[in-house]
């Protein structure tokens, strides 16, 4: 019976967001002739996740725009894409994979499995009903319906999730209160700056925000119809969305045995402490200038299962990472280029609509976050990943022309 049940397959990808995709493709590109499997807990093809909480949850995208391919394109490429299965176990001594009572065979094992939201407790009423997380299709097909109906949302955590989550809201006409436990928002990833600017672009749109305020519990019987806060306020909601952050997802590979930090650990060409298993993506933690890091973006999906499809095939690529990620909220486009772990000063330059903040250690440039200021983000990526810096004092100025920073 088991022998009936074994199929075999060269390439085995578990994970059908971004980054699976993104390497599945790219081995077919690169001339990989032998099979692949693209392996998706959910029932709809690999689609992009950011416009989820944005154009698609506002209604301004379409749901087959979100497709990052259409369902054919798999078929042509001889990709076999398994959607709607659940991978139960992977036995790395044996090379295999298994689906339910299904084995498949690998020569090569890719793990794409993303992240998974924070939930909130039972205990405090997260798992009634109109409680939402902003994560996958059905998170935002489920709450789709009470966006329509209007009301009372209650948005918890104010990172960019949150404030993304807020924007829309606020933009279909409902009211929105947004509490934040830490004193501020973006407290963990963005200066006092930037978390000034947003407080402000949202509360002049009526988000009303709540900072240094927590959750004690949700209420409701059944469904969510209020909510208890830290400092004793009661609210009446309709309906709450939890953004907290989020976890990659490692249960598949800690039960397989493959070594776990921050992630599942590779090496610097994705490779994992298993030789012919790799990873990419959210779930993936790095070496990194001299540190270990895990990015949760788009552009790191994508560019890191590039270098894993590359180095399956031999390559031998290590993967230089170069982090950006961006924001949509009332019609201001935030982009951020760079890692601003270990900043010690901001420098704000600030020309009417655009405005940019960058972030020195000393006086080396970290990163920028740039608020409607694409020609900022452009000159302060570029000098990142070119190990530059910049100075200041064109910076600050408004009449300066950045460019002038990429010169020498």
């Amino acid at each position: 019976t088991y022998q009936r049940s074994r199929a075999m397959s060269g390439i085995v990808i578990i994970g059908a967001g971004q980054a699976g995709a993104s390497l599945a493709i790219t081995l077919r590109a690169k001339g990989y002739k032998g099979d692949v499997t693209l392996i998706g807990e959910e029932p709809v093809p690999p689609y992009q996740r950011p416009p989820l909480s944005k154009k698609y949850l506002l209604g301004d995208m379409a749901l087959d725009r979100l497709y990052l391919r259409p369902s054919d394109f798999y078929t042509e490429q001889l990709i076999s894409l398994r959607l709607n299965c659940q991978v139960t176990t992977i036995n790395c001594a044996e090379n295999t994979i298994s689906i339910g009572d299904e084995t498949l065979t690998y020569e090569h094992l890719a793990l794409t499995t993303g992240s998974s939201p924070r939930r909130l407790p039972a205990a405090i009423g997260g798992t009634l009903n109109g409680v939402f997380a902003v994560r996958s299709l059905a998170d935002v097909d489920a709450m789709q319906p009470a966006f329509e109906r209007g009301g009372h949302v209650l948005i918890i955590g104010g990172g960019y999730i949150g404030l993304e989550a807020a924007a829309v809201a606020a933009a279909k006409g409902l009211q929105v209160t947004l509490v934040e436990m830490a004193n501020r928002i973006l407290q963990r990833v963005a200066c006092t700056e930037t978390s000034d600017y947003f407080r402000a672009l949202h509360e002049s749109h009526g988000v009303r925000i709540l900072e240094g305020v927590g959750l004690e519990r949700l209420t409701g019987e059944g469904n969510v119809t209020g909510a208890i806060l830290s400092n004793g306020k009661a609210l009446e909601i309709n309906f709450a969305i939890v953004g907290v952050g989020i976890l990659p997802a490692t249960n598949l590979a800690e039960a397989a045995g493959v070594t776990l930090n921050n992630g599942i650990e590779t090496n610097s060409q994705g490779q994992t402490s298993v030789s012919n298993v790799w990873a990419a993506g959210d779930c993936a933690s790095f070496p990194y200038q001299g540190r270990r890091i895990r990015l949760e973006s788009v552009p790191n999906a994508i560019d890191q299962a590039e270098v894993v499809a590359a180095n399956m095939l031999g390559a031998a690529q290590d993967y230089i990472a170069t982090p950006w990620f961006w924001s949509d909220q009332f019609g201001v486009k935030l982009q951020i280029a760079g890692l601003n772990t270990g900043f010690t000063d901001i420098i704000v330059r600030n020309s009417g609509s655009a405005r940019s903040h960058w972030y020195y250690n000393s006086n080396t440039l970290l990163a920028v976050d740039a608020m409607n200021d694409p020609r900022a983000y452009m000159v302060a990526k570029r000098l990142i990943e070119a190990g530059k810096s910049a100075d200041p004092i064109i910076v600050t100025n408004p009449q300066s022309d950045l460019k002038m920073l990429l010169q020498g």
